[in-house]
């Protein structure tokens, strides 16, 4: 069975709600997993857009949202989740701070990927990492990933 990442907001490559983004409550869509490989210690998450600014001519990925060490035993993330499962960190976004930081594109309609990966360790502690420290520490503990893609472009 193979690593597979789906929310109840948004099917695959289908738009994400406006609750979701910086027009609505800017919460984190519900979020939930299976399949995960054998020897899986931990999961890592990492929420990005690489359309940015205008996926018409693209300059930057920016990253909404960063966590790893989230336990193999949980099974997924609730809406708008405020109590991280034991043992999950957190790492810091494009805004500078940790947490979910919804679409909110500046023009456009963006492609944004829920990036789940299996490890076969749990990382040290690495503070509040950026999307690159994390994945240069993950590198070698890849076992499985998958990914999650919705749509949002911002009305005028």
């Amino acid at each position: 069975m193979a690593l597979t990442l789906v929310s109840s907001a948004f099917p695959n490559y289908g738009k994400i709600p406006q609750k979701y983004t910086c027009d609505g409550e800017d919460v984190s869509p519900p979020l939930s997993w299976s399949g995960l490989p054998e020897g899986t210690k931990s999961l890592a998450l990492i929420v990005d857009d690489p359309d940015a600014p205008d996926p018409k001519a693209p300059k930057m990925t920016w990253v909404h949202w960063v966590l790893y060490n989230l336990p193999p035993d949980a099974d997924g993330l609730s809406e708008g989740v405020v109590h991280l499962p034991p043992g999950t960190r957190e790492g810091l976004n494009d805004w500078k701070r940790t947490g979910y930081g919804g679409p909110c594109p500046p023009i456009g309609e963006h492609r944004y990927f829920f990036k789940l990966y299996a490890l076969d360790t749990v990382l040290p502690d690495l503070g509040y990492p950026t999307k690159r420290r994390l994945e240069q520490a993950m590198s070698g503990h890849i076992l499985e990933e998958t990914a999650l893609v919705g749509t949002y472009a911002r009305r005028r």
